[in-house]
């Protein structure tokens, strides 16, 4: 079992983070797109090589967000439409989230079976999680789905905080 460690920085004007490993080396990055439509993450790895691009679709009536993979769109996260509360659907080839993704303590399975866990780190500044990977072959598409999750909790966030101004 592998465990890495997603920090983001409090207040982060460049939406730039690093995953490290239990030893605190740097494993990723993750970039964000600042003031550009569609908004994006890009994953690399300490190599520079990129790993995952997540996408918000700009011209889609609910939120949508899309991770691509060498070319390849693997995750699709997309708000559902109700009138009450939120709810979003994953959509990947065979994994499964199970738990309360919306607080970040949810495990991921691949065709029944568990290959990994998130939890959220409490009293930190920013959002901190602790990814555990069972199977270390699925370990980018885990870190690019947690990832997707945050982006659409963050999307929801700033929606929410903005309708509530008005």
């Amino acid at each position: 079992m592998k465990q890495l460690y997603i920090k983001q920085k409090f207040l982060s004007l460049t939406d730039r983070f690093k995953v490290k490993d239990e030893q605190g080396n740097e494993v990723y990055y993750v970039e964000g797109s600042f003031l550009k439509i569609p908004k994006t993450f890009t994953i690399y790895d300490m190599e520079g090589h990129e790993v995952a691009v997540i996408t918000k679709k700009v011209f889609a009536f609910l939120p949508k967000f899309i991770v691509e993979m060498e070319g390849r769109q693997v995750i699709t996260i997309k708000k559902e439409f109700t009138f009450f509360r939120s709810r979003y659907t994953i959509d990947a080839a065979g994994i499964e989230v199970r738990g309360n993704w919306w607080d970040m303590t949810f495990q991921v399975f691949q065709h029944g079976e568990k290959i990994g866990q998130v939890s959220k780190e409490w009293f930190t500044w920013g959002d901190s999680y602790k990814v555990e990977i069972l199977n270390e072959e699925m370990e980018q598409i885990i870190i690019a789905l947690v990832i997707a999750i945050d982006c659409v909790k963050e999307e929801q966030n700033t929606a929410a905080a903005a309708s509530s101004s008005v």
